[in-house]
């Protein structure tokens, strides 16, 4: 019996695309009355950049992450896809 070799990066690439579109579902079900629930979420990370001046290579970080209750659905369904294949 041969096991089935799963890939880590298919997987991550499963759950960043489930959050994605479900982010992007949960924006546009904002907009209609009954689907309000899905945009419902939180917003965390960094307000302003961090900047680093090294006089001849000037470096911008930021990362601000968004959450709503649509893209953890989206994450979960991206996950049972991926056990099933």
């Amino acid at each position: 019996m041969v096991a089935k070799d799963k890939n880590i990066w298919i997987l991550l690439i499963f759950i960043l695309s489930g959050l994605v579109i479900g982010g992007l579902l949960g924006e546009l079900a904002s907009h209609i009355d009954w689907l309000w629930w899905l945009s419902f979420g939180q917003e965390f990370g960094l307000e302003s950049p961090i900047v680093l001046n090294l006089s001849v290579l000037k470096i911008t970080l930021g990362l601000m992450v968004k959450i709503n209750i649509a893209s953890i659905i989206g994450m979960a369904i991206a996950i049972f896809i991926y056990r099933k294949v």
